[in-house]
């Protein structure tokens, strides 16, 4: 940290609504190594997005080996001129998240070819598209083996579902035996197929079924979040469910109603209509319905108090000694804040409990977002900026 060494320098330069103008955070340049670039290859994400990544030489960069780094999409990868089989810089951005920050030697007469991308999918050949105002290409195919995995490990995290017991290994073995071939036959296991599973059994199969079970009784809005609804995250899954109160509501509402739901965009209400209008996804919304899963919640009326930390963000990390993450969510957001699960650039403050996670605050300090211990939260809850 930088700061300014007079009194009176500092009251004339003042400070803004987040941060002191008379000191700054000072931070080293990230370490950066040389190494072979093997391969490009293709990741396809749970909403059928295309990730190309690097498969790198096994190289110690700022205290761990890093052999794999994501390359964003392909429109960067031929903006950094990145071509497999050739030297390259890597870093870890933030002193986190490894990445390749382009050619060791870009003057070099006998480089490899640039890399192209794919116009099938990797996993199951489908053709994959590219909408002319994205950058991302997608595998449309919703019967993808690896859209079905990576959207069964997200219907199943904390966040959503939470089935404590079905990671990623329970997921790729139910993927990859055919028991579970859409979200809804997540319902129709039985403990005796998952005995026959590699490493599941007797009472593993039974814990993983009661956790089934109890996922029924989830709130309306984990469905929501847990089917994987593009652009709906948790914040959005819950104001969806607050204001129209049951799952068939929101199948049922108009884009315009959407839209004019508070903190909706149209963004945001594009992607749950189109969703909804798909009749594959009906039909998981039916059987998932007739599993016994909860489709129906209370409706809450937005608050009609002051709204003080409206257009603010704030993520919450660590245990809090006063209350619950979620009773602090909750109160942040009577206030009109959002509470979101990850940093960004537009996150407002970071709230820090005990054991926080590491990433969340390496995070916060790469990109100079404030952070708050539980005093400063009690405070911001007590008396919000006006």
């Amino acid at each position: 940290m930088i700061k300014v060494n007079d009194i009176a320098q500092r009251e004339r330069l003042g400070f803004t609504s987040k941060f002191p103008r008379w000191a700054t955070a000072f931070k080293f340049p990230a370490e950066r190594k040389v190494a072979m670039l093997h391969r490009i290859e293709v990741n396809i994400g749970r909403t059928g997005a295309a990730t190309p990544f690097a498969i790198l030489e096994p190289t110690v960069v700022a205290g761990s080996t890093i052999s794999m780094a994501t390359l964003h999409n392909p429109d960067d990868i031929v903006r950094k001129d990145i071509r497999p089989g050739e030297l390259v810089i890597i870093e870890k951005a933030g002193d986190v998240i490894p990445r390749v920050v382009g050619p060791a030697h870009p003057e070099a007469t006998d480089r490899p070819a640039p890399w192209v991308m794919p116009t099938t999918c990797p996993v199951c050949s489908s053709p994959l598209h590219k909408p002319d105002e994205e950058a991302v290409w997608r595998c449309e195919n919703s019967s993808c083996p690896s859209k079905l995995r990576r959207g069964l490990e997200h219907f199943a995290s904390r966040g959503a579902m939470n089935i404590e017991g079905m990671g990623e290994s329970l997921v790729a073995q139910l993927a990859e035996s055919g028991l579970v071939t859409s979200l809804a036959d997540v319902y129709h296991l039985t403990a005796e197929a998952l005995q026959g599973l590699e490493r599941m059994g007797k009472k593993s199969a039974a814990k993983v079924m009661a956790e089934v079970e109890k996922s029924k009784r989830n709130e309306v809005w984990r469905l929501l979040y847990g089917l994987g609804i593009r652009h709906v995250g948790e914040r959005g899954a819950q104001v969806l469910a607050d204001h129209f109160g049951s799952v068939a509501d929101i199948q049922a509402a108009s884009l315009d109603e959407l839209q004019h739901v508070r903190e909706i965009g149209p963004v945001l209400a594009e992607a749950v209509r189109t969703w909804f209008d798909e009749p594959r996804n009906r039909e998981l919304i039916e059987r998932l319905h007739a599993a016994g899963v909860t489709m129906t919640g209370e409706r809450k009326v937005a608050p009609a108090g002051p709204q003080p930390l409206l257009g603010k963000t704030y993520v919450i990390t660590g245990e809090l000694s006063g209350m619950s993450r979620e009773e602090a969510a909750a109160r942040l957001q009577a206030l009109g804040a959002k509470v979101t699960g990850a940093v960004s650039k537009k996150t407002t403050a970071l709230i820090v409990g005990t054991e926080p996670g590491a990433s969340k605050t390496e995070k916060a300090s790469a990109l100079g977002v404030a952070t708050l211990d539980e005093t400063g939260l009690l405070a911001l809850l007590i008396s919000p900026p006006s």
